[in-house]
């Protein structure tokens, strides 16, 4: 009997075992944060690591089909560290925002 659980698990296999499939040196620099439909969407801690990982999808993809199968994932995307956001509260104006204030 097919639940579906399948997939779901191999999403999790990936996101859970994400050291052990990579190596500890590139786990300690990245983080994945989803695994939907075969993208795998990574997060650097810098913007230098990202443009590594970027240049290591290949070797990534290859060690990846490996270790859980060839269609999990299927393609990868590096995103950079996220900046700090000025946003407070559920109201917004459009403009520049904080640095309207500096002269």
């Amino acid at each position: 009997m097919d639940r579906g659980w399948s997939p779901r698990l191999t999403d999790a296999t990936v996101l859970g075992r994400w050291p052990q499939l990579v190596g500890s040196d590139i786990a300690d620099h990245c983080t994945p944060v989803s695994l939907r439909d075969g993208e795998l969407t990574l997060q650097a801690e810098s913007t230098a690591w990202a443009t590594q990982l970027r240049t290591l999808q290949r070797q990534l993809l290859a060690r990846l089909a490996a270790a859980v199968g060839p269609d999990v994932v299927r393609r990868i995307r590096v995103v950079g560290p996220s900046g700090p956001s000025w946003r407070h509260g559920p109201r917004h104006v459009r403009g520049r925002g904080p640095r309207d204030t500096y002269g």
